[in-house]
């Protein structure tokens, strides 16, 4: 046999339709084979024993024990055809007709003797189970229909485990004649013939007499149905990552698919009439990895609104999406805690000078509060303080690719939606976040999947679990403006974490929640880039995700998160979230990362020299000898006067420094706010333009000086409006307050 095989080798290359198969096994989509053939892949499992005994005993009963090739029948088939001058009887075993499926030739007797031996050697290389899933994928069962999964699915609607006897038999019999017996075209010959072999069945005694008369009873219901079409863009994904596979599984749960794709069709429906044609949704399991429900679009066969663009891979704008990420990071590397104090107010980074969602100012805030409120002054800060090549390597390593490409121009912008983001990668971060910190892939398909698998088996850490408590703490508040404004009339609210962005232009909506069980995420927009005036995270993607939770997983039975050990609580001033010192009256309690949040004094307040009326403020080198009294003022930063002063609200000054003192400072000189240092600016010459001075002081400052080129410009006080016109070339512009404090920044002028 080994000569044969080098001589006259058989090796069966058999082009299989792929199949995408659900988590329970269910045919979610099939395309067609290689040749154009409805050929699906029979697993071992599908086949039950009630088929294996019909098909071999109508086909081939002596098949467990036969080399391939059955002896008697050959002789007696012989024989008939000599005594006849025809042909009369074929004596072929299941393994020659799997031999004749695969190498089709002219029925001569040369040919019969060549399917002896290719026979033999199929016997010689495969088990019995082997030839007859061979036999079951490839008969034929009329037009472009072969093997029994197929049939069963196209004809019967249902999978080969779930034919009953009458419906197995009829299938059975159909290779014989595959024309004249089509099951959706010869429906009435098909009946007659399937009652025939039940008769023979039962002269056989292969069945009890009331299973058999079952079978004859039984209505023969045959339509020709179309392929299994469910989950097209997955579907398509998987058939382009996996091209040679003849079964894909996936994690899909087909009742979490349908009411997923059903919610997000009637939703969008509802939102068309203000020009919001789609939405996409990805739905993970939190404990395996694995995607339960995956919508790519409202609708895969609208045309006019780019249903078969796949929403889940489609990189778009995120805007305040990544901020989790941003502040859990700041927890991580010690800079922040949830009741620590930032300032919203108007703030110039070097010429970027970002405005919040509602364009207002909040003034002092807490970080949990700049973060469920999505603030986005607070979040630029941050991103200045932690770095930004650091924020980006976080999300290289959480897979962030459109980031990857983009890095070396990201800039503060990018946590306000700066940057390229896709609704999976978005969707893989916050389940990071519903487990503990650790990122793991998403499981599609390919890989058969455990339901015991834990998240701890794969994976790495992105965060601390303990940044991870304190952002799902935050987020799981409902005292925020990213909750829809109707809820409490038309959702019930489920307990999760989530998060919204709304990208600039409003052309994307988001809204990516988890709780034990799920993580979900939701984008709704037009994928044509159409911003609308109504889209916004909270008011469009978010009544979906609760949707979505209350009809899949509301309030989960799974609990909430508890508190890790690498987090503990103490008490904090509620004026900075800084370690309470003399001056704070009213501490709160505050959560913080052992041995890695920061530990410092709070330093709201300090301590300050002034005479008895208050009007003259001393430093230690112009204490008078008597007359002088120490009172606690507010330690406010530059900043925050400016806004202050801005909004023209009330605040305690520092009482103005003794104008006798000669001592110059050396610490908290001015900020020039404007212009920016190293910038270029572009005036005309037949039209004078001015460029705009300003400055934050401090809190004890009354007068600034500006220079221009080291040359007295102008004295003014540190909220006063100054403008120049500035000479071309290199200019040099200064400012100095009253107390000796000096800052220059530099800038190219010029003309046009």
């Amino acid at each position: 046999m080994g000569i044969l095989d080098f001589v006259f080798p058989f090796r069966p290359q058999i082009s299989y339709s792929t199949q995408i198969l659900a988590k329970d096994s269910s045919v979610l989509h099939a395309f067609l084979s290689q040749d154009d053939k409805w050929r699906l892949y029979t697993e071992t499992t599908e086949i039950t024993p009630l088929l294996r005994k019909t098909l071999l005993h109508k086909e081939d009963r002596f098949f467990a024990w036969h080399p391939g090739v059955n002896p008697l029948a050959v002789g007696r088939a012989a024989l008939r055809n000599l005594l006849t001058g025809r042909r009369t009887s074929g004596a072929s075993t299941i393994t020659m007709q799997v031999v004749r499926l695969l190498e089709p030739r002219r029925r001569t007797y040369g040919s019969k003797l060549l399917e002896i031996i290719r026979a033999i050697q199929l016997e010689m290389h495969y088990s019995k189970q082997e030839i007859f899933q061979f036999y079951l994928n490839l008969v034929p069962y009329g037009g472009n229909i072969e093997g029994i999964k197929a049939a069963s699915l196209l004809y019967f609607g249902k999978p080969p485990q779930l034919l009953s006897l009458s419906e197995i038999t009829a299938l059975a019999i159909v290779p014989n004649r595959p024309s004249s017996l089509r099951p959706d075209t010869r429906q009435s010959a098909l009946l007659a013939a399937r009652n025939v072999w039940l008769r023979r069945f039962e002269v056989d005694q292969l069945f009890e007499p009331s299973v058999i008369d079952d079978a004859l009873h039984e209505p023969l219901r045959v339509t020709r149905r179309a392929a299994p079409a469910q989950i097209p863009h997955l579907a398509q994904r998987l058939k382009a990552q996996y091209p040679n596979e003849p079964t894909v599984r996936t994690g899909i749960v087909p009742q979490k698919q349908v009411q997923a794709e059903a919610l997000v069709k009637n939703y969008v429906n509802r939102l068309k009439s203000q020009n919001i044609h789609n939405a996409a949704v990805l739905i993970v399991n939190n404990e395996t990895g694995a995607v339960e429900a995956y919508v790519g679009s409202a609708d895969f066969s609208n045309p006019y609104d780019g249903g078969q663009v796949d929403g889940i891979r489609a990189v778009r704008s995120p805007g305040s999406a990544l901020k989790p990420l941003l502040y859990a990071t700041a927890f991580d590397k010690g800079l922040l805690t949830p009741k620590m104090i930032l300032n919203d107010v108007p703030t110039n980074f070097s010429g970027y000078e970002p405005e919040n969602f509602d364009q207002r100012f909040n003034g002092p805030v807490t970080v949990e509060f700049a973060l469920a409120n999505s603030l986005n002054i607070p979040a630029v800060k941050v991103l200045k303080d932690v770095q930004t090549p650091v924020l980006v390597d976080q999300l290289k390593k959480a897979g962030f690719q459109t980031v990857r490409k983009q890095a070396k121009d990201l800039g503060l912008s990018m946590i306000l939606g700066g940057c390229g983001v896709t609704l999976e990668e978005l969707t893989r971060l916050f389940a990071a976040f519903a487990n503990e910190g650790r990122l793991q892939p998403l499981s599609y398909g390919a890989v058969p999947m455990s339901q015991t698998k834990k998240k701890a088996d794969s994976g790495f850490e992105i965060i601390s679990p303990g940044a991870a408590f304190l952002i799902t703490q935050v987020l799981t508040q409902v005292t925020r403006p990213d909750l829809p404004t109707n809820f409490d009339n038309s959702y019930h609210l489920p307990r999760i974490a989530w998060k919204t962005g709304t990208s600039y232009g409003r052309r994307d909506a988001w809204s990516i929640g988890y709780n034990k069980q799920y993580t979900i995420g939701v984008w709704v927009g037009n994928f044509s880039g159409e911003g609308v005036a109504d889209l916004s995270g909270a008011e469009t993607a978010t009544p979906l995700l609760f949707s979505l939770f209350n009809s899949l997983d509301y309030n989960s039975p799974k609990g909430w998160y508890h508190m890790p050990e690498s987090v503990a609580l103490r008490k904090v001033c509620a004026a900075s979230g800084d370690i309470p010192s003399d001056f704070c009256t009213n501490p709160i309690v505050d959560y913080h990362l052992m041995g890695v949040s920061p530990y410092r004094r709070c330093q709201h307040r300090q301590w300050v020299f002034v005479n008895a009326a208050k009007s003259l403020s001393y430093c230690p080198t112009c204490l008078p000898a008597s007359g002088y009294v120490r009172e606690a003022y507010p330690n406010y930063t530059p900043e925050l006067i400016a806004y202050y002063e801005l909004k023209k609200l009330p605040y305690e000054k520092i009482p103005p420094h003794n104008p006798a003192c000669e001592r110059v400072f050396g610490d908290g000189a001015p900020i020039i706010i404007s212009p920016n240092n190293g910038s270029e600016y572009y005036v005309r010459t037949d039209e004078p333009q001015q460029i705009l001075l300003s400055c934050q002081a401090a809190n004890d400052v009354q007068q600034v000086f500006w220079y221009i080129n080291d040359k007295l410009f102008k004295k003014s006080s540190p909220t006063e409006a100054v403008f120049m016109s500035p000479p071309p070339g290199r200019v040099k512009v200064s400012c100095s307050d009253d107390k000796g404090r000096n800052t220059d920044v530099y800038i190219e002028v010029k003309r046009l």
